[in-house]
């Protein structure tokens, strides 16, 4: 065997096992860097979606409140005495909704900015009531709100050319409540406490077709 003599050995070994665990190391924290990221990404994706979930269920509730023929009178006026914590879901199917009367020039941004919307957005005729109301779901046996989730709200007006016309309706049957009435359906998800995220806004429209007040 031959010994190499001490003068030659420079040290060219352990600088390129340092150069490798350098590059290696790099190659870790990089890889450790995507990760984080795509969880981040990941865990801001799952969240966007149960909000947006929490807020169309809030949207069910408002359409929910315009199904059958009672009430008719609740479902083409707005009154205050309707967007209240008390207006609960009845067994009977005999529901309220939450109608909000927009005042005239403030219907566009109430389509266009939801998240605007406060009692200065209501005519006097309907102020006194909450402009948001509190999701509940359509099992009428639950009169209590969610807790410890995500927190949706709703609310509801009608809509098209003013907020009582209806559409293909007779001379004098509107002032019966006949016709074809169009609904637009606000609703808003606010994420639990101790979780990021913003609130989330979604809307709907459906359309309902009434018989009248004496049908």
């Amino acid at each position: 065997m031959t010994a190499f003599p001490s003068h030659r050995q420079k040290g060219a070994v352990l600088l390129v096992a340092l150069v490798m665990l350098l590059v290696l190391t790099l190659l870790a924290v990089s890889s450790m860097r995507s990760v984080t990221l795509e969880t981040r990404i990941t865990a801001n994706r799952s969240q966007s979606v149960q909000l947006v979930n929490v807020a169309e269920a809030g949207l069910r509730e408002a359409e929910f409140r315009f199904y059958g023929p009672g009430n008719l009178a609740d479902k083409l006026n707005a009154k205050a005495a309707n967007c209240n914590t008390s207006n609960t879901l009845k067994s009977n199917g005999l529901n309220k909704p939450c109608l909000l009367a927009i005042v005239n020039d403030k219907l566009q941004d109430f389509v266009e900015t939801p998240q605007d919307i406060d009692s200065s957005f209501l005519d006097s005729g309907s102020s006194g009531g909450l402009v948001w109301m509190p999701y509940r779901g359509t099992d009428p046996a639950n009169t209590t709100a969610p807790s410890g989730s995500h927190t949706a709200q709703w609310n509801s007006m009608l809509a098209g050319q003013s907020q009582t016309a209806a559409v293909n309706a007779e001379y004098g049957m509107a002032l019966e409540g006949q016709g074809t009435y169009f609904y637009l359906n606000n609703a808003k998800a606010t994420p639990k406490e101790g979780q990021s995220g913003g609130v989330t806004y979604v809307q709907s429209s459906h359309a309902n077709i009434y018989l009248g007040l004496n049908n």
